[in-house]
């Protein structure tokens, strides 16, 4: 494999656990997990039971959906760090025989729970936001 293609610590440099540019989960809380979803349209060449037997032995791979739009399938990738997640994807891209993957990386959960109402303040005025 070309040293152009490798991580920094497929060259040796640094394991993944040490890594500065990811801070490592402190002991008072739970470990972030980052996330994305990616769009995955299969190159002409590549059958889907390729793509199904790469994302069994992806270890970022949490879910994956074929669908019916202008891409084949969505999959859904979460790891401990930003840098593993980059990683996954390009995978996706190198070795899947994905012609084209589209990351939408996820930043946080939205609340969807309705916030309780003030008295003093009228429905109308309450910010949807």
């Amino acid at each position: 494999m070309s040293p152009w293609r490798m991580t920094r610590w497929e060259r040796g440099n640094l394991p993944p656990e040490t890594d500065p540019i990811e801070p490592a989960p402190g002991a008072d809380g739970p470990e972030r997990r980052h996330e994305a979803l990616v769009s995955v349209r299969l190159g002409p060449a590549a059958p889907g039971s390729h793509l199904v037997e790469y994302l069994r032995h992806e270890p970022c791979a949490v879910e994956a959906w074929w669908i019916a739009a202008d891409v084949d399938a969505v999959v859904r990738l979460s790891a401990p760090s930003v840098t593993m997640l980059h990683r996954a994807v390009a995978d996706l891209r190198l070795r899947a025989g994905v012609e084209v993957a589209e990351a939408n990386y996820i930043l946080r959960a939205l609340d969807l729970s309705v916030p309780e109402r003030r008295r003093d303040v009228p429905a109308w005025e309450v910010s949807a936001a």
